[in-house]
């Protein structure tokens, strides 16, 4: 690297704070120069091919073409003007496009500037749906451990806070229900025992609880564990039979991560409210959506509190939506099926013997999703630049080594890929 880069990377370790690290032991970074397809270019020439989609949002790649064109004709008119008593094209266009898209109980959005935000949002609908149905006492909400939704506090409340990543302010956070997380992947059967622990935590807490909120078949960042259908389904029977609203967070699987368009297809089911986010505007700006039944917004809007009270400065921006609709397009107008199956087939049959591994303690694949389960958590400082060295882009954490393509990956990049990993494992003792 040039001495002008590597000052920038020295005044980087000392002065920046990147996610989920330490000032005083800082994880190595790597500098990045541009991005094309599904290729990262570092700044010394390297070439790593990317697993990431940046944390599952860059879903068509980078760099692309429409998606570039979409910015720039938004760039014409404006950039950015305030949501607050003015609308714009792409937000009502977006909001259409999202609605065609999922089913006609969903009428209603609202455009949140991350999936933290929409969870806000959706919590919050939740809480005032009851409040205006005349029961404020209904302000808890049930969810099951293992779960992740986001690093604000209302989204922390909902995260498993034992094994998650947000512990250290259990004391200061609302207080929620968690009910254990279910082992049914893979089955068409649901796993009971893990639906009774939670029916019998709606029983026993009914008059309190505003809402169910989930990962429907997928808990990302809380294990990357995978459910049955079977179990979301049932969970839709419960919360209609106990009367309470569902809230599912689609934010990592929505858009055709787990093969479906979204995750909830494959229950047959319809949530009350759903958040969506990330891959929403293809990677590349932060926009998410909260979106809600005609049920829950004339319930709201109808009742004793009937303003819904939140605001982000960057609500619906102009260029997000604008990406957004482009992205959706095309992802619309793609084989976008064909290519998730074959990245599923294919990650099934690569990662495979990596269950002979005694470091290994499992290997799951749903989608375009590729997970190794480690027996002990990972070294990053090691296995980070390890994987760099082998020309891959993949990012660990926890005991997880796991990959989340962009659907455009072309099946000898994803070997390299998968190739990496089993590599990088097997040196694990």
């Amino acid at each position: 690297m040039s001495d002008n880069w590597n000052a920038l990377v020295d005044f980087d370790k000392k002065h920046l704070w990147h996610p989920y690290t330490s000032l005083s032991h800082p994880s190595p970074v790597f500098p990045v120069k541009s991005a094309s397809g599904v290729r990262i270019t570092l700044v010394d020439g390297r070439e790593l091919i990317d697993g990431m989609s940046s944390w599952w949002a860059a879903i068509h790649g980078y760099n692309h073409p429409a998606l570039n064109a979409a910015i720039e004709n938004q760039l014409k008119s404006m950039s950015h003007i305030m949501f607050g008593g003015l609308t714009h094209q792409p937000a009502v266009e977006l909001a259409q496009r999202l609605i065609q898209m999922t089913p006609n109980d969903l009428q209603h959005v609202f455009f949140a500037d991350s999936g933290s935000v929409s969870v806000e949002v959706a919590i919050k609908m939740a809480i005032q749906y009851w409040a205006s149905q005349g029961q404020p006492k209904k302000q808890r909400l049930l969810t099951i451990k293992n779960g992740y939704h986001g690093d604000t506090f209302g989204a922390m409340a909902v995260c498993d806070p034992d094994n998650g990543m947000h512990h250290l302010f259990n004391d200061v956070l609302a207080q929620h229900l968690f009910a254990q997380s279910p082992n049914c992947y893979g089955q068409e059967q649901y796993d009971q025992e893990a639906i009774d622990d939670l029916e019998q935590l709606l029983k026993s807490n009914r008059p309190t609880i505003a809402a169910v909120m989930i990962e429907p078949l997928v808990q990302g960042a809380g294990g990357m564990r995978f459910y049955s259908a079977a179990y979301l389904k049932k969970i839709r029977d419960v919360c209609n039979e106990h009367d309470v609203l569902l809230i599912l967070d689609e934010i990592a699987t929505g858009f055709g991560r787990t093969g479906s368009l979204f995750a909830y297809e494959q229950a047959s089911i319809v949530p009350d409210i759903l958040c969506v986010g990330k891959a929403l505007t293809g990677g590349y700006l932060s926009l998410a959506a909260t979106l809600c039944s005609t049920k829950v917004a004339h319930g709201i809007g109808e009742g004793q509190h009937p303003t819904l009270m939140h605001g982000p400065t960057f609500m619906a921006n102009p260029l997000a939506c604008a990406v957004a609709n482009a992205s959706l397009e095309l992802l619309l107008n793609s084989p976008w099926q064909q290519r998730v199956n074959a990245i599923e087939q294919q990650l099934l049959a690569e990662l495979q013997p990596c269950h002979q591994l005694n470091a290994v303690k499992d290997v799951r694949v749903k989608g375009a999703i590729g997970v190794i389960e480690m027996h002990k958590p990972i070294d990053i400082q090691w296995m980070q630049p390890r994987f760099v060295e082998l020309g891959v882009w993949v990012r660990p954490f926890s005991n997880l080594v796991y990959i989340m393509p962009p659907f455009i990956i072309e099946k000898a990049e994803l070997t390299q890929m998968t190739s990496a990993m089993r590599q990088v494992v097997s040196e694990v003792h």
